[in-house]
């Protein structure tokens, strides 16, 4: 499976093992239409491990841990259980341990499908898959989604009660500190309690947001969002995906006072299984039935502004486009270490206003790139990720499976 995909579950207890070469700790959450438990006990983990229709299993450390969902015992109003991970090592990161999901059918142990989060970072957690309830019928779907501060992320975003510390009081001479009572709340993973808080900063001017690589989600809603290198925006404002035309503007310029460069920007559609669908760029300016457009060939680099831009209408792309990866290629062979300023930028068509940008700072010496690529998630939104990972390709043919292999 690949991020995004779903199957459908042909067993009514299936089990998902999760595995890396570390340690990991796994838990299934029951969410309700509103995409939270309904109290701490639908935590289901190692200090937890059964709840209603949903049991843990730990492997000991030498087997995958699991969570079993028997769908006939989900009770109602429970629409979804999303298995998450996070490695039993304070502060580990997936990076390089990226972990695979295997559903299986509980009965008879066999294989329905795997999955394996592409290329991750600063993710100290994960969402991994999600067992759903669509129409009367379940399904399982690949997610991959990560966070950067651990369970607390994932405990915080679905609800489940997170031990705050307790703020100091203030100094008074003489006087005892009356030590607070203990908590009453049910219990959860003790390493999901945040980290105490830090020594407040001082107030800093407004500046375009900027999220720690590998942290969870931003959205559109405080305006432009500043990427760098694997950090991911979704194109959320006001709580509604951003569904209209945008516009892909790439532009660069040619290094140290160089001579002209002609470098190619091309966009690259995939489907749910990372199937190439079609390469839109200078000789084939319009896919998909027009709902992706390319502005033509800039054989030079010159002037100000983009160089050249791709048009993209989201709320007309067929249902089986789920991912878009901008490619920029040199043709003439020239090395983007003889680029300068490269960067690609987000902006709302109908109104010409920037909502994400990705400067590309790090340059090595090939002759292609990738800028960034667009994933449609499962609730019809889709997110943006900064790549700048460079291939050897002069063309955008030579694009195709790298970018697939990126989604």
């Amino acid at each position: 499976m690949t991020p995004g995909s779903n199957i459908p579950l042909t067993a009514q207890r299936v089990a998902v093992d999760v595995t890396a070469p570390v340690r990991l700790d796994v838990s299934g959450l029951l969410l309700t239409a509103d995409g939270k438990v309904r109290s701490d006990d639908d935590f289901i983990f190692y200090n937890q491990p059964a709840g209603p229709g949903v049991t843990y299993a730990s492997g000991g450390g030498t087997s995958p841990d699991s969570i079993t969902v028997d769908t006939t015992a989900v009770p109602p109003g429970i629409e979804k259980i999303v298995v998450t991970a996070s490695p039993d090592a304070d502060g580990q990161t997936f990076q390089g341990i990226e972990p695979t999901a295997t559903i299986r059918d509980a009965a008879d142990g066999s294989v329905l499908a795997t999955f394996t989060p592409p290329q991750l970072g600063a993710e100290t957690a994960l969402v991994v898959m999600e067992v759903y309830l669509r129409n009367g019928a379940w399904k399982a779907r690949a997610v991959g989604q990560g966070y950067a501060n651990g369970l607390a992320g994932i405990a915080t975003d679905f609800g489940v009660s997170v031990e705050e510390p307790e703020a100091a009081p203030a100094p008074a001479p003489a006087a005892p500190v009356t030590a607070p009572p203990p908590p009453t709340t049910p219990p959860v993973d003790p390493r999901i309690a945040p980290p105490p808080p830090q020594a407040a900063a001082p107030a800093a001017p407004a500046a375009p947001q900027a999220p720690a690589p590998g942290a969870g989600k931003v959205n559109l809603d405080k305006g432009r969002v500043s990427l760098q290198k694997n950090q991911t925006v979704s194109l959320v404002k006001a709580g509604k995906p951003l569904l209209s035309q945008v516009k892909m503007g790439l532009g660069w310029e040619p290094a140290y006072g160089g001579k002209d460069i002609d470098l190619d920007a091309s966009v690259i559609a995939y489907g749910p299984q990372r199937n190439h669908i079609d390469s839109c760029y200078f000789g084939k300016l319009s896919i998909v039935n027009g709902a992706i457009k390319h502005s033509g060939d800039n054989l030079t680099g010159e002037g100000g502004g983009d160089d050249e831009v791709i048009v993209v209408d989201l709320g007309r792309l067929p249902q089986d486009v789920t991912g878009l990866v901008f490619t920029v290629n040199s043709f003439s062979g020239q090395k983007f270490t003889e680029v300068a300023k490269a960067y690609c930028r987000l902006l709302d068509a109908a109104t010409g206003e920037e909502l994400v940008r990705f400067d590309l700072t790090n340059a090595e010496a090939q002759t292609g790139v990738m800028m960034a690529k667009l994933i449609k998630q499962f609730s019809g939104e889709w997110e943006m990720t900064a790549m700048g990972d460079f291939v050897k390709s002069r063309t955008v043919r030579g694009m195709v499976k790298p970018a697939a292999q990126a989604l």
